[in-house]
């Protein structure tokens, strides 16, 4: 995982625990998250975390959604990829 500026960049080496921890972080900071992940594995770290992040964020009253959409990323190289990209943002949930 690797943060650049606002987005949180995930890769198939990526441990959804600390990916969700970067998650609730910057839900509790900013209100918003962008994770952008390349290849099959990398995005299932990543939706991974974003469940793991819903179950700490519930601890503070957060809830969260998150759509999908498709970016181009680069990797190594210069090489430029598609990618997908999760764009994070707090709801607001009736109480109980």
């Amino acid at each position: 995982m690797s943060s650049k500026g606002d987005l949180i960049k995930v890769s198939s080496m990526s441990r959804p625990s600390l990916v969700a921890g970067s998650i609730a972080k910057a839900i509790r900071a900013r209100q918003s998250a962008e994770i952008q992940a390349i290849g099959a594995p990398a995005v299932h770290q990543a939706v991974k975390a974003l469940a793991i992040a819903v179950t700490y964020l519930k601890k503070d009253g957060i809830s969260i959604c998150f759509v999908p959409e498709f970016s181009t990323g680069e990797v190594e190289g210069g090489q430029s990829l598609t990618a997908i990209r999760f764009n994070v943002r707090v709801i607001d949930t009736p109480p109980g």
